[in-house]
Order: structure tokens, then C-alpha cells, then sequence
């Protein structure tokens, strides 16, 4: 065959192949064939959407339908529905229509262990409270697997509860955070100090030391933000106090401390000290940022005044002040003079619950009722207390307690559809005074899902709710 008969040869072949649609395939280096836009999306790992979106970001704005993307730790994407279903692709979709989206709650005081004196000496003031019933009781129980136990109890309760953050108080912290870790919730753990012997320390120095091993253990931890927990100005010597102050100071991490909470405190610290125990604190140096003082309920205009200077934070336990007859904290004044004021619970023993939605709803009730005012702490306030100005109250304003972009993850999800929050006309109104911790369905930390549907992922409930009755057993011999 010559070479002009095989080009012919070939040429036909080549407009043969080409008439019956045939193509040739790309080759290394030739441009790839363009690609879909969902596979250019950025990824998220959990998207929630359809549901009504409380963000409490600066503007307060609520999104319905509305979804948040959420990339490993991280909040990456607020906005309606639409708007995040085109922006992001999802390993993983909540569909939370006929729910309310919402920052996780931020407890800023409670004492986790102390589940297990629940229902322990009622209707008492706190005095005969604390020295009939729980120091005696504490001397006789209080261990590491005690701790632990408790712990994880109120863990439970707080995922179900829709709790994401909260402030301790208590012995042997380094369990508190073991079960914390375990749980997927986020602490602020503060290990207590106090003059008389109690179970992990038998002298101030010997919880001084132990705090600082605490502290060099979890900080930078995710989760856990070791603390150093000064009791009160009323169980502390002021070497003591200040040498608390100074080791909170050296490390970088918070005081958590108890601050007027009766008016015998104060009438005590009068005639003592001629001073009120917030000036008193004052005057020994031991106030500023880094403090976050429970109750702050008999402050006069002058030492919330000096709060605002400081800028020391409140904690305002509504529940456990009506239960021990302590009083009502001015928390118009506080919000008035820029204090950064969050809520808690308090312990369980004298509350006795940790359900920050009942905290929310008496924290309002109880301003209106005490000051004859209707308007005083409005429901959008409560819930900023709960939120954003609890975290601000902790100094983590810049990563907690808005739906925002860059935050970390810490959201739950409310189902409004039960009939005791229909119809729903104001969400934020609905979620103070009519939702309750049993309404949440879902509990997000830090990116991870602790709960789905009521189904807590992280914890065993049955095996936790035995070793808390396990306990109660010992409590019970230790009270007889």
C-alpha cells in the first residue's frame, strides 16, 4: 500500500469515528472538564437549618427560616436558609423547623458535685443551711469518686438542660474537669480555697499549691479554663485572699468568688473591718477583670460603683437568694453602672435544680415583682444574662455567647412546636418565660453533638443516675 493510499485510509477513518459521536479521551495535560458548583463549596461539618435563629450578635438579629454553618470548633456561616445552602456544602444537616436556634446558656455559678445534697436541709437561711447540714456532711463524703459522681450527674442535667458553659466551685477540681472532658461540656473550674480543713486541703497553703498544679494541668485546655476559687472574704484570712489574687494574676486565669450574699455578711464585715466586704476586697487588691463574684446581692450604689471601676463581673442566682431568704440582687443598678452581670443556678442543694431556663424566667419575675415595675428586666436582657453577658461576665465575650462567625459552636436547639409554647408570637419572650430545660432537643460544645433528640451521646445516664443513688446512700448514713 503507498503512503498516499494509507492517509486516505486513515483520513476516512478519522470521519468515520467523528460521525458516530465518538470522542477522544483527555489526555495529561489537556483542561479538565468544568466542574459543578456545589463541588466549589466550602465544606461545612454540621449545618442547622430551618428553624428560627436567635443569633444575640450585636444587631440581635432573629433569622426565619434561619441556619448557621459550623466547621470543626467553629461558627462559619449565620444567615437565612437559602443564603447557607448556597454557600456551603454539609457532611452532616439538623433540620430544626419548628425550633428555635440559639446560643448555648452560660452558668456562671453553680457547684456541679453538690447535685448529690440535693433536697438536703430545706427551708433554711444560709447559715444554719451551710453549718447544720452541708459542712457536716461535706467533712464526711466529699472524695474524688464522690466529686466525680456528682459531677457527672449535673453534667446530664446541664446537656439536657441546655447548659454549654458553666462556672464551678468545689474540691478536688482536677475531677470536675476529668468528667468535663468526658461529658463535651465547657468549664470554668474553679478549685476552692478556704481557711479550715476540708477534704483535698487541710491548711489554705496546701489548696494554694494544689490550685496552681490544677492550673499548669488545663491551661490553654479546649474546654476547661482552670480558675482559682477564694470562698468569700468572710472564710479567708486577707494574707490568704491577696495570695490568691497574686497566683490568679501570675497565670492569667479567673477569681470566682462568693460576694454579699446576706446582710449578715455585710453587718459582719461593718463592724470588723468598718468596711463593706466589697470594699474591703478593694482595699486588699482583690478585684479587677479577672473576677467574677456570686450574688452581689447587698452591694450599696457606692461598691457597685466601685465593681464598675474594677471591672469586676456579677453573677446573679435568683433562685437560690429566694430559696435561703437571702434578698434580691439590684441588678438594674448593676446593668445601669456597666457592670458585666451573668446568671446562675447556684449548687443544686439550694436551688435545686441547674435549669437555666428557670433560672432566666425567676430572674425576670423577681426584679418586676420586687421593684413594682413590669418593664424591669425584660425578657431580652434575661436572656443576654444567659448568653452573651454571662460570657462577658467570664471574659470570654470575644468566643462565647453569640451565633456568630468566628465564635466557637456552642448552640442548642429548642423545639417550639410542645403547646406550651404555641403560638409564638415574640421567640425571645417565648424562650424566658414559657421554655423549659426538657423543651431542648439538641446540645452542641465546641463543634461536638453531646445530644440529639434527647439522646445524650456522651454519657450513660442510666450507669450515672445508679452511682449518684449509690452515693446519696453515704450522704445519708453521714446525716442520720
Amino acid at each position: 500500500m503507498t503512503h498516499t493510499t494509507l492517509h486516505r485510509c486513515l483520513a476516512a477513518l478519522l470521519a468515520l469515528v467523528a460521525l458516530s459521536g465518538c470522542r477522544q479521551a483527555p489526555t495529561r495535560g489537556t483542561e479538565p472538564a468544568p466542574t459543578t458548583a456545589a463541588s466549589t463549596k466550602p465544606q461545612a461539618s454540621l449545618v442547622l437549618t430551618g428553624g428560627t435563629v436567635i443569633t444575640m450578635d450585636d444587631e440581635r438579629r432573629i433569622l426565619t427560616p434561619g441556619a448557621i454553618a459550623i466547621a470543626g470548633s467553629d461558627i462559619v456561616g449565620v444567615g437565612t436558609s437559602d443564603e447557607i445552602a448556597a454557600r456551603f456544602s454539609a457532611a452532616e444537616t439538623i433540620d430544626a423547623t419548628g425550633q428555635v436556634v440559639m446560643p448555648g446558656l452560660i452558668n456562671t455559678h453553680t457547684h456541679a458535685a453538690m447535685v448529690l445534697y440535693r433536697g438536703l436541709g430545706n427551708d433554711l437561711n444560709l447559715q444554719d443551711w451551710l453549718t447544720k447540714y452541708i459542712f457536716p456532711a461535706e467533712g464526711k463524703t466529699v472524695s474524688p469518686e464522690f466529686v466525680r459522681a456528682g459531677t457527672r450527674l449535673a453534667a446530664l442535667e446541664m446537656i439536657l438542660g441546655g447548659t454549654t458553659t458553666f462556672a464551678d466551685m468545689y474540691y478536688f477540681e482536677e475531677d470536675v474537669a476529668a468528667v468535663v472532658r468526658e461529658a463535651g461540656l465547657r468549664g470554668v473550674l474553679g478549685q476552692t480555697i478556704i481557711q479550715f480543713p476540708v477534704a483535698d486541703a487541710k491548711t489554705p497553703e496546701e489548696a494554694l499549691a494544689r490550685t496552681r498544679t490544677f492550673i499548669a494541668r488545663y491551661k490553654g485546655d479546649a474546654l476547661v479554663t482552670p480558675a482559682v476559687a477564694p470562698h468569700s472574704m468572710y472564710t479567708l484570712s486577707a494574707a490568704t485572699l491577696q495570695a490568691t489574687d497574686r497566683l490568679a494574676r501570675e497565670q492569667g486565669v479567673p477569681v470566682l468568688i462568693h460576694l454579699e450574699e446576706t446582710s449578715t455578711e455585710r453587718e459582719d464585715s461593718l463592724k470588723a473591718h468598718g468596711l463593706s466586704p466589697t470594699a474591703y476586697l478593694a482595699r486588699l487588691g482583690v478585684l479587677g477583670p479577672h473576677v467574677l463574684a456570686a450574688h452581689g446581692v447587698w452591694l450599696a450604689p457606692a461598691d457597685i460603683a466601685t465593681l464598675a471601676t474594677s471591672r469586676t463581673a456579677i453573677s446573679h442566682n435568683p433562685e437560690s437568694n429566694m430559696k435561703l431568704a437571702s434578698g434580691t440582687a439590684p441588678v438594674a443598678g448593676y446593668v445601669d453602672a456597666g457592670v458585666a452581670i451573668g446568671l446562675g443556678t447556684d449548687g443544686a442543694a439550694s436551688n435545686n435544680d441547674l435549669d437555666m431556663f428557670e433560672a432566666m424566667r425567676q430572674a425576670a419575675f423577681l426584679q418586676k415583682v420586687v421593684r413594682k415595675d413590669p418593664t424591669a428586666a425584660p425578657a431580652a436582657l434575661v436572656l443576654e444574662m444567659a448568653t452573651r453577658r454571662g460570657a462577658e461576665a467570664l471574659g470570654m465575650g470575644d468566643r462565647l455567647g453569640q451565633l456568630t462567625v468566628g465564635r466557637r459552636a456552642d448552640v442548642i436547639v429548642v423545639d417550639t412546636r410542645a403547646p406550651h409554647l404555641q403560638p409564638m408570637f415574640d421567640p425571645v419572650a417565648q424562650v424566658v418565660y414559657a421554655a423549659k430545660g426538657s423543651d431542648v432537643r439538641t446540645t452542641i460544645v465546641n463543634g461536638r453533638v453531646l445530644m440529639h433528640e434527647r439522646v445524650v451521646k456522651t454519657l450513660a445516664p442510666g450507669a450515672v443516675v445508679a452511682d449518684a443513688q449509690k452515693m446519696a446512700e453515704r450522704v445519708k448514713a453521714a446525716v442520720r
